[in-house]
């Protein structure tokens, strides 16, 4: 059953018990103890990138924290992006190996259960979180709130029968038509609205960029020019900064993961945010993640409430490949002779990859080594910098668990 700190070093300290883990930090009794166990509550807020969670019992707040999942960002690449490289990078390889091989088709099949990787990823790991804290509070309730989108009522409140089966372009002539229409026939970068108007690939057709309308954006003729396609240029910087028109990527997956909840959890109390938003302003919390599941937890008045509360940030574990197709920064030829990286060294005197240190005051996480350095990173994963330097490694001798 969880404890307080001050319990739980007591029953270290006495012999008493014994530690099993560090993340969470949970200890096991080593003596006989009675069967007497109070009710426990786990909240979870499930979301498309964070998850709130908590535990409560007898109206006191045990625990509570937000997960991070992996998601694409300007500092890491999405699952997406990785498998589209993947897979080029194995296109490749087989016309180079196997020129001998006869084409293959309709050999494969997907099973009913499939899922893109991207969202799989995702489901798996919220799935694994959720488990995880089941595993370790003995004969808990779990409480879960889903949520359920109608995607096209979003997009346009007034939708209604038959407009369900048209797409958004449904009355226009062309994408392109429904662009200018939905931009107000107006030029996103100068918002002229009197000149001739054009249509402009946000992400490159070269790069991979579709023809869909949430890739296009309207722009007049003497904005849409070779010179701001270049480097540097306004329209450039758009696909890099991954300027895009209003999306809804996240009510979809949400969509998705309601449905394999309650395939997973069947026994699990299943709640709405239109539940969750008055019980938490009844129990006068802001709105976080962490705040929802207390709510959804089902707890009735609060009487104890830790002010702190834990923060867990999923990323990618290792680069898996040891060739590369590109060179590094700071190399000048690709890396084809299959080397390992020092980035990829999995341990250097003692200290692992994902080691939690502290540098200077900051807490942070290896995430690589270089010599007798390391890169640290912090939780906004960026990198740790010696005072007053430009450059990143620091050397291992200056790092404190």
């Amino acid at each position: 059953m969880p404890c307080s700190q001050r319990k739980a070093r007591i029953l270290l300290k006495q012999k008493k018990a014994k530690i099993i883990g560090y993340k969470t930090f949970t200890i096991q009794l080593q003596i006989a103890t009675g069967e007497t166990v109070q009710e426990i509550h786990i909240g979870v807020d499930e979301g498309a990138v964070h998850i709130g969670m908590a535990v409560t019992s007898c109206n006191k707040v045990l625990i509570k924290g937000e997960i991070e999942l992996r998601h694409q960002s300007k500092v890491q690449k999405s699952i997406t992006e990785l498998i589209t490289a993947r897979a080029t990078l194995r296109k490749s390889r087989r016309n180079r190996k196997t020129r001998y091989r006869q084409s293959r088709f309709l050999n494969r099949r997907k099973s009913e259960s499939w899922l893109p990787p991207s969202l799989q990823a995702r489901i798996n790991a919220t799935f694994f979180w959720i488990d995880k804290f089941i595993s370790l509070l003995p004969n808990s309730e779990i409480h879960i709130e889903v949520g359920k989108f109608d995607i096209v009522k979003m997009i346009n409140p007034e939708i209604n029968g038959l407009d369900y089966q048209r797409g958004q372009c449904y009355g226009y002539y062309d994408v392109r038509y429904f662009v200018f229409a939905r931009d107000n026939y107006t030029c996103q970068v100068c918002r002229a609205k009197d000149k001739i108007l054009q249509t402009h690939h946000i992400k490159y057709r070269s790069n991979g960029g579709s023809d869909r309308a949430d890739n296009l954006i309207t722009v007049c003729v003497d904005c849409h020019t070779q010179e701001n396609h270049q480097v540097g240029g306004i329209l450039y910087k758009w696909q890099n900064e991954n300027k895009k028109v209003k999306q809804y990527k996240e009510p979809p997956f949400m969509n998705i993961l309601r449905l394999w909840t309650f395939r997973k959890y069947p026994d699990a109390d299943i709640t709405y945010g239109s539940e969750t938003t008055p019980r938490r302003k009844e129990l006068r919390l802001e709105k976080t993640h962490y705040n929802d599941a207390i709510a959804i937890s089902g707890v009735e008045k609060i009487k104890e409430n830790p002010e702190i509360y834990f923060y867990l940030k999923q990323f990618r574990k290792k680069k898996r490949s040891l060739h590369e197709s590109m060179a590094r920064k700071g190399r000048k030829t690709p890396n084809l002779t299959q080397k390992r990286n020092a980035k990829n060294t999995k341990a250097i005197r003692g200290w692992y990859l994902n080691d939690s240190v502290i540098y200077e005051g900051k807490a942070g996480w290896i995430c690589g080594f270089t010599g007798t350095s390391a890169y640290v990173k912090d939780v906004q994963d960026k990198y740790i910098k010696p005072p007053g330097k430009s450059y990143t490694q620091i050397p291992l001798s200056n790092l404190a668990n």
